[in-house]
């Protein structure tokens, strides 16, 4: 068993970083100095928004879930590298698509991202539950989640209509980010009752 202060530590590093990047991406435009100037960077700006949330929400969750764990091996060591790593992509796919004006295969990979970012949030809590025990406090907090099932099932079909129409895909996005924009309450309830 290893104590999970430095996994904390690096993954807030590597989230403070991510977010970093996506703000190196909003360029001052050049074209003048009144608020017109700002029009061609506003897709991007939405982008912006959109990702800084989606990295939030993530950041808040891994920070909760890792609150009730009390300790990593290094199966969680690999499942949170590997959760890093697809959260490391949200950058790059976040410029992408605000330059290109949400067209279908930039929203397209925006929601590939999306979802193997789910699945290896699931893989972490997995893992976590796992080494915890099933009768752990996280294992009964974090339960079965019908929220991830749902953001899964949006993600994949917002993947599907980014070919018909991208603007529902982002539609879909938004959806998923509001799902989630209230903290899961869960790991918190079960700290307090622990106590």
């Amino acid at each position: 068993m290893m104590h999970k202060g430095r996994m904390e530590a690096f993954s807030d590093g590597v989230f403070a970083i991510i977010i970093t990047i996506m703000v190196l991406e909003l360029k001052v435009p050049h074209g003048g100095d009144d608020l017109k100037a700002l029009i061609p960077v506003i897709p991007v700006f939405i982008s912006y928004i959109l990702s800084f949330i989606y990295v939030g929400i993530y950041w808040n969750n891994h920070h909760h879930m890792l609150q009730a764990a009390k300790s990593v091996n290094g199966r969680i060591l690999w499942a949170n590298l590997h959760l890093l790593f697809w959260l490391s992509l949200i950058p790059f796919v976040t410029a992408w698509m605000g330059e290109n004006h949400f067209s279908q295969w930039p929203i397209a990979l925006y929601g590939f991202i999306m979802v193997m970012n789910a699945f290896a949030y699931s893989l972490l809590s997995n893992s976590l539950i796992k080494h915890e025990g099933e009768n752990s406090n996280l294992s009964k907090a974090i339960g079965i989640g019908s929220k991830g099932m749902i953001s899964v099932a949006l993600y994949l079909t917002a993947i599907a209509l980014s070919m018909v129409n991208s603007w529902i895909s982002f539609a879909l996005y938004v959806l998923v980010a509001i799902i989630w924009f209230i903290p899961d309450s869960r790991i918190e309830k079960g700290l307090a009752e622990e106590k």
